[in-house]
């Protein structure tokens, strides 16, 4: 399993999110989304719908029935009822706790966190250095000028 960070420079989370849980969708990977509130998750669950005027992206949310059918899911909690092969964390939710819990399958976690916001930016810092200590593999991206995916370390 792989963990990587993606650092937000140029673009907000709700212009890079539907990207890559497209591309995540694309390989065929079911997807959860860990949010850290339920308030943010009400945003993002219409985010997804409405992203663009051409698509949007299939999902459903602890709040919904048929979890288990949905190829993207909205949580706040640690479940993962859709087989999920990626897990998004979102707007201060974190990892470590996640890992105590079974996660059996994943191929990719990913902590996505806005650099200009010194909260996000200070717990990265914290949940990279945790994660770091206790040898897991870890994988920095950051945007480029144009606001593509650059990895770093």
């Amino acid at each position: 399993m792989e963990i990587w960070f993606y650092h937000l420079t140029r673009q907000k989370l709700d212009r890079t999110l539907p990207g890559l849980v497209e591309k995540s969708l694309e390989r065929k990977w079911p997807v959860v989304i860990q949010i850290g509130s339920q308030e943010r998750m009400k945003a993002l669950d219409a985010l997804l719908w409405t992203y663009s005027e051409s698509s949007f992206l299939p999902h459903g949310t602890d709040q919904d029935e048929d979890a288990e059918m949905q190829p993207i899911y909205l949580t706040s909690g640690f479940e993962t009822p859709n087989g999920a092969k990626v897990r998004f964390f979102v707007e201060g939710a974190m990892i470590a706790p996640f890992l105590t819990q079974p996660s059996a399958g994943f191929e990719r976690l990913i902590l996505m966190f806005d650099g200009n916001d010194d909260d996000q930016l200070v717990s990265a810092r914290q949940q990279w250095s945790q994660l770091k200590q206790q040898g897991l593999g870890l994988a920095y991206w950051q945007q480029d000028e144009d606001g593509r995916w650059q990895k770093k370390a």
